[in-house]
């Protein structure tokens, strides 16, 4: 497509998602359940299929010499079909927000006021890399009432087209309007600044993917985004703590998956505890093939570790997401040390503090600035689906509206109603 005819066609598929959208708003609960559960079916009946186009998008990642880590995000196993399915039957299961109202109080003049969620309108989403994205996004649409153009990145192409084949299905199946989720069907990176700008059709811009690509959608962007850029998550192993389950959860957050946002990148150790704890936690990196970014009291520690890959961390490591078998490792005095270390490092995307005493975990909730906080549980739990959302459409670091895993709620607004019986101002 040329310049123009990149305009015209997402001028297109704006203009049919504001149509959808209004479909979508006044659907009845048991509608968008049904699309969901039908939905749900044809994951599970197209198995073979899906991976089979999902070949396709990994030879080509592969011969295009992309990262290992950035591969695996790219791969539509059984378990991660299985996992999109249950993620659509939860949000069926899940009541139906929509036209909820709160909050409603008698004023004094004698009206009623309170807040009823409505959905956003239209949401585009912009990812890279994981194209299970495509049935989280369009789930999460379905179920809030909203429509939504979505827009992968070209290396997931075959398996988002797949996808999409399937949602649309779904919708038909359902008797809900062909245009509630759209796919960018052009890889051509032109579309992406053309949705972003288009304020008229879209109402908020949700980017999944790279800091570079959020930043430059931030940046770009002429309607609003809820964004994260970094994951650089930290497991604070406190004193005083329980170390077997500190060396399980730990090694649970930085190696069960090294590519998502979620995986711990960063680990603090009080000092008190540090000689217990560091050996233990270091053979489980060594015999893993885990790189450690260490500070010199941590070096100290893990030198007689056998196999330990030890490398002196630089400023830089201490807010680095990896997304790789690296982590940095930092000795400090204490909670407090803690506490304003992550601050100060952290993307404030998740933290979790392993320990034994109430009050310092009651206080790592409070002081920690960042959308999810943990006692004695793995960074991986920071997830849409794990928090029984149903699934995510990404997590938000921003204060503003969504923060931290963005499920149904956040493609929600709040608008206020008044209920009168002939009331007038005087």
């Amino acid at each position: 497509m040329n310049a123009l005819n990149i305009a015209e066609y997402t001028h297109t598929l704006g203009l049919q998602a504001k149509t959808a959208s209004a479909l979508m708003a006044r659907a009845q609960a048991a509608i968008k359940n049904k699309a969901l559960l039908a939905l749900a079916r044809l994951l599970r009946e197209n198995v073979q299929a899906l991976q089979a186009d999902n070949a396709a998008d990994l030879a080509r990642a592969r011969a295009a010499g992309l990262p290992e880590p950035m591969v695996d995000r790219l791969k539509l196993t059984p378990a991660v079909l299985e996992t999109c399915a249950l993620g659509c039957e939860q949000l069926a299961a899940m009541p139906d927000i929509i036209g909820e109202i709160i909050g409603m109080k008698q004023q004094p003049s004698g009206i009623r006021v309170g807040q009823m969620r409505v959905p956003i309108g239209v949401f585009g989403m912009i990812y890279e890399s994981r194209p299970n994205v495509t049935i989280e996004a369009a789930s999460l649409s379905i179920k809030s009432g909203n429509a939504c153009i979505l827009r992968g990145g070209s290396e997931a192409i075959d398996s988002n087209r797949a996808l999409a084949r399937l949602v649309a299905l779904a919708l038909a199946e359902a008797g809900l309007p062909e245009h509630g989720v759209q796919l960018v069907q052009t890889t051509d990176r032109a579309a992406v600044g053309q949705l972003i700008a288009m304020p008229a059709y879209v109402d908020v811009i949700i980017p999944r993917g790279g800091k570079g690509l959020i930043e430059r959608i931030s940046a770009e962007a002429k309607v609003p985004v809820i964004k994260h850029l970094d994951g650089n998550c930290h497991s604070y192993v406190d004193d005083p703590c329980d170390l077997d389950l500190a060396v399980t959860v730990v090694d649970n957050a930085k190696t069960q998956k090294y590519s998502p946002c979620n995986a711990t990148e960063s680990l603090l150790v009080a000092r008190a505890v540090a000689p217990a704890f560091l050996p233990r936690i270091g053979a489980v990196f060594a015999e893993k093939g885990v790189e450690m970014r260490v500070c010199a009291e941590s070096r100290a520690l893990l030198a007689t570790v056998s196999g330990a890959k030890l490398v002196d961390a630089t400023e830089a490591d201490w807010s680095e997401e990896y997304l790789a078998p690296i982590i940095s490792i930092k000795v400090v005095a204490g909670l407090d040390e803690a506490i304003a270390w992550i601050n100060r490092y952290s993307s404030h995307h998740t933290e979790a503090i392993l320990t034994t005493d109430h009050r310092h975990a009651q206080r790592f909730l409070r002081e920690v600035d960042s959308a999810s906080c943990m006692v004695n549980a793995s960074t991986r739990f920071a997830d849409g689906f794990e928090y029984g959302l149903g699934a995510e459409i990404g997590i938000s670091t921003d204060k503003f509206h969504a923060r931290g895993p963005v499920g149904l709620e956040g493609l929600t607004s709040l608008k206020y109603v008044v209920l009168g019986e002939g009331e007038v101002r005087r």
